[in-house]
């Protein structure tokens, strides 16, 4: 047959079974077969692992970081986001600091490396400008809330005096030295802050992202537990 008539995917096979053949010569045999054997046990304990937080994960609630500047804390929002159960991450990113799809963002070693691998298992979102993932936002219905301290003219509270379990959550945070943004705050339902007792009164944005964060994940468990207890009982 021509080599032009031969179809891509006969030749990704080919090179596949090349591969395989090559790898048995130079490992051997049985150490090919224990390095298969150990990703499929790998891939069973992720599927496990998978299956036991499930229950735990918090649906329809995204965290959004607006124009972040250090790729550092980008990776640890994204850690935290990964480790306390929320859903998804969304980026306003107009630096195009991020590509836009979630795979290739999985394969940026970088990044992968500063979250601790949690961009492979957490869902990451990036927008050009904030009006554009408000818009995004309202168009799924999700209640925006940010991160600021006092503000005029808006509902403000203290972190752990607020409610969060409206069905669909967006909690926003600023970028590091600016902090959130007027449009930001215009368009959320209400501010909430940390309490702060002493000389210097600012966190880091991992550190602020990991602390409310923990909060609002507390009480969406609570609420998703006893909504479900209440459903069974009915």
């Amino acid at each position: 047959m021509p080599v032009s008539l031969i179809k891509s995917k006969d030749i990704g096979h080919q090179s596949c079974q090349f591969a395989l053949v090559f790898a048995a010569h130079v490992l051997g045999v049985n150490k090919l077969s224990e390095i298969f054997e150990n990703m499929e046990v790998n891939k069973s304990n992720a599927r496990k692992r998978a299956d036991e937080i499930k229950s735990y994960r918090c649906k329809n609630l995204i965290a959004v970081l607006e124009y972040p500047m250090d790729m550092k804390n980008i990776g640890a929002v994204i850690r935290n986001v990964n480790a306390l159960g929320v859903e998804k991450t969304y980026i306003v990113d107009p630096r195009n600091s991020l590509p836009d799809d979630w795979q290739e963002m999985r394969e940026r070693k970088s990044l992968s490396k500063l979250s601790v691998s949690a961009i492979k298992w957490s869902f990451v979102k990036r927008f050009n400008s904030t009006e554009k993932c408000l818009a995004h936002l309202e168009m799924n219905r999700f209640v925006s809330i940010v991160t600021s301290p006092h503000v005029k003219g808006k509902d403000n509270f203290i972190l752990h005096e607020a409610d969060y379990t409206q069905p669909k959550l967006a909690v926003w945070f600023g970028n590091e030295s600016r902090g959130i943004s007027d449009l930001a705050v215009e368009s959320s339902t209400f501010c909430v802050s940390i309490p702060m007792f002493g000389m210097i009164e600012s966190l880091n944005l991992g550190t602020t992202s990991g602390i409310v964060l923990y909060e609002v994940t507390k009480q969406r468990r609570e609420y998703q537990k006893k909504y479900k207890r209440a459903n069974r009982g009915t």
